[in-house]
């Protein structure tokens, strides 16, 4: 249960990427006061929560329904994880861990940002739903497996919402090479856990 723990722990860390959203929540929230910031973010977590816990209770039946096969959507989430991988290694940015061109147009227009772009695509993107419904099929559906992983996933939203409190902060500190580096080692960490993923799947269509 211990390797459940820190698999999913960084998993979801890499994936979400706290440090990452801190410069994005910068640039959206220009303008808003401190309390103002700190209400947008605490919403867009809370959402981001809720769509990923929706989506890793809903999502095998909704494999299911769609006849596709567990080993067939770890593959294609090892895939889409990689290619996420690749944008953290050369710190580009795409719809896969950040919003599109329009999308930011579109979110510039709007009064409340807490839903959209923030918590999704941002927080509660394509990688991180994928990975909390892949960390779920390969290591089972008990009551103890989700409770492991829902625990582990508020405590990294808790650290996405500290991250977005100090989003200022942390880019004096850092700095846009540092938030960089940062984003460049976890990708590495997570291309080998994609190519994981992808392996395990072709094993189990093996058999």
């Amino acid at each position: 249960m211990s390797g459940l723990v820190v698999n999913t722990f960084i998993l979801l860390l890499v994936v979400i990427d706290p440090v990452g959203l801190a410069p994005m929540f910068g640039a959206l929230s220009q303008g808003m006061s401190a309390p103002e910031r700190a209400r947008v973010a605490g919403r867009a977590v809370l959402l981001a929560g809720a769509i990923l816990v929706g989506f890793a209770v809903a999502g095998r039946r909704l494999l299911g329904a769609l006849g596709v096969g567990l080993p067939a959507f770890q593959i294609a989430g090892g895939v889409l994880l990689f290619l996420l991988a690749i944008d953290m290694v050369f710190a580009r940015q795409s719809g896969l861990r950040s919003a599109t061109p329009a999308e930011q147009r579109e979110a510039a227009r709007r009064s409340d940002i807490s839903v959209f772009p923030l918590a999704f695509p941002l927080i509660a993107g394509p990688g991180a739903l994928t990975t909390v419904l892949l960390v779920l099929t390969r290591s089972g559906v008990d009551a103890a497996t989700y409770a492991v992983v829902f625990g582990v996933l508020a405590a990294v939203l808790a650290m996405t919402y500290a991250a977005l409190r100090a989003a200022d902060r942390l880019m004096r500190w850092l700095g846009e090479t540092g938030a960089n580096v940062i984003s460049r080692l976890l990708g590495l960490v997570l291309a080998a856990l994609a190519v994981q993923f992808v392996l395990n799947g072709l094993g189990a269509c093996r058999i």
